[in-house]
C-alpha cells in the first residue's frame, strides 16, 4: 500500500514539477505580493509623511521674545509678519504652511495672568491647513512644543481655543485630497476585475471550448479578430468599471462619517470627468490587451486567470502609488509609462492638479501599445501552437 500511495504521490509531483506553467503559477504570485506590500508600506508612510528634505515655513505675527527662543527648536523656517488675512490667504492656497498669531506683549500677559481669576486665557491662533500634509506635520509639531512651554507655565496661555475656524483646507482641499488617494486604488482594481471577468473567458474559454479554430479558419484577418474581440471586451469591461466606480464614489462620503459634509465628488466639473474618462478608456484597453495575451498562452480559463493575477497586483501596485501624495506629477517622461501615466492622471484630476498635455501624451502611449498588443495577438492567432495548445 505505502508503495503506491509513494508510486501516486511521485507522478503526481512530477507531472507538477514537469509543468513550468503549473509551477510560474504557484511561485510568483508570492513574490509578487511581497513586491506589492512593500511597495504599499512606502507609499502609505509616504503619504502620512513629510519629506525629510523638506523645511516648512512658519510666519509670526506679534512674536513674543520667548517665542524667538523656543519656535527655532522645531528646525522649521520662522519669519516674522504683520498682515494677518495676507498670511491666512497663503496658507489656504498652501503657499505657507503655518501661521501663528500672538496677542500683542503676549509674554506680559501671559505672565501676569492668573489661572483663578476666572478671565479667559491669553489665546495663541494657529491657521494651518489639513489637506496638505506639510502644514498637517508642521501644526503638530508646533502644538506639541507650546502645550509642553504652556505646561511649565501652568496654564499661562491657551492654544486655538474653541478649536473652530482654524483649518484653512477649502471644500476644494479636502475632497482633492480624499479623492486624489483612494480614487486611483479604486479604479484600477475596478477596472481590473472588469477585465479579468470577461477577457478570461472570451479567448481561453474559446481555446477551451474549441470554438476558436472554427472563428480562425473564415476569411477574416486574425488582426481584425484580435482588435474586434479587445475593442468589445474593452466595452464590456467599461461598463462594468463605470458601475462600480459610481457606487464608490456616493458611498465614500458616507462611509467616511464626520467628514461627509466636505467630501462631496460634485467638486468636480464635467470637463474632469471627461478627462477621466478618456484616461479610463485608454487604461483599459491596455489592460484587456494584456489578459487577452495572456490568456491566449493558457489552456483554461482557470489557468488565464492564474495568468492574469500577476496584471492584477500590478494594476493594484500602480494604484497605490497614487497615494504618495504631492498631486500629479509635472514630468511629462513619466505619462509615457503604460498604465503608471493612467494612475497620474487619475490623481491630477481629483487633485485638480492635471497636465493636459499629460493626458494627451497618456491617451496616446495607452493607444500605441494597444495596437502592439493587437498584433501580438493576432501572430498568436497564427501560431498553432499555440491556438491548439488543449
Amino acid at each position: 500500500m505505502k508503495n503506491s500511495i509513494f508510486t501516486i504521490m511521485k507522478k503526481e509531483l512530477a507531472r507538477f514539477f514537469g509543468d513550468k506553467r503549473m509551477v510560474v503559477s504557484i511561485l510568483i504570485p508570492g513574490i509578487l505580493i511581497y513586491v506589492l506590500y512593500s511597495f504599499m508600506g512606502g507609499a502609505m508612510g509616504d503619504a502620512f509623511g513629510v519629506d525629510e528634505e523638506y523645511t516648512p515655513t512658519v510666519q509670526a505675527i506679534h512674536l513674543p521674545a520667548s517665542m524667538e527662543i523656543l519656535l527655532p527648536q522645531t528646525g522649521f523656517a520662522i519669519i516674522a509678519g504683520e498682515d494677518e488675512a495676507a498670511a491666512r490667504e497663503a496658507v489656504t492656497d498652501q503657499g505657507l504652511d503655518l501661521l501663528l498669531v500672538f496677542p500683542e506683549d503676549f509674554d506680559r500677559i501671559a505672565a501676569e495672568y492668573e489661572v483663578s481669576s476666572g478671565q479667559p486665557a491669553p489665546n495663541v491662533e494657529i491657521y494651518y491647513n489639513s489637506a496638505s500634509t506639510n502644514s498637517s506635520f508642521a501644526y503638530r509639531t508646533v502644538v506639541g512644543l507650546l502645550d509642553a512651554y504652556e505646561a511649565q507655565m501652568v496654564n499661562k496661555f491657551d492654544v486655538n481655543a474653541g478649536g473652530e475656524g482654524y483649518d484653512l483646507a477649502t471644500a476644494e482641499d479636502t475632497a482633492g485630497s480624499f479623492f486624489s488617494m483612494m480614487m486611483p486604488l479604486l479604479l484600477m482594481m475596478f477596472l481590473y476585475s472588469g477585465c479579468a471577468a470577461v477577457a478570461p473567458e472570451s479567448i481561453a474559454g474559446e481555446k477551451e471550448r474549441g470554438t476558436i479554430a472554427t472563428m480562425l479558419i473564415t476569411p477574416i484577418r486574425r488582426s481584425d479578430v484580435a482588435l474586434g474581440k479587445i475593442l468589445a471586451l474593452s466595452l464590456i469591461s467599461m461598463l462594468s468599471a463605470a458601475s462600480s466606480t459610481v457606487g464608490t464614489v456616493l458611498a465614500l462620503p458616507k462611509m467616511m462619517g464626520g467628514v461627509t459634509d466636505e467630501v462631496s465628488a460634485a467638486i468636480y466639473s464635467i470637463q474632469d470627468y471627461l478627462l477621466l474618462a478618456a484616461v479610463i478608456l485608454s487604461a483599459v484597453l491596455v489592460i484587456v490587451t494584456l489578459i487577452s495575451i495572456l490568456s491566449a498562452f493558457a489552456k483554461t480559463i482557470k489557468e488565464a486567470q492564474t495568468y492574469a493575477m500577476p496584471v492584477m497586483l500590478l494594476a493594484m501596485g500602480l494604484g497605490v502609488s497614487g497615494m504618495f501624495g504631492g498631486g500629479a506629477s509635472q514630468e511629462l517622461v513619466n505619462y509615457c509609462i503604460p498604465l503608471y501615466n493612467s494612475v497620474q492622471c487619475m490623481v491630477g484630476v481629483f487633485s485638480f492638479s492635471v497636465l493636459p498635455l499629460g493626458v494627451a501624451v497618456t491617451v496616446g502611449i495607452n493607444a500605441v501599445v494597444t495596437l502592439l498588443g493587437v498584433f501580438i495577438l493576432a501572430k498568436m492567432f497564427n501560431s498553432e501552437t499555440i491556438i491548439f495548445s488543449r
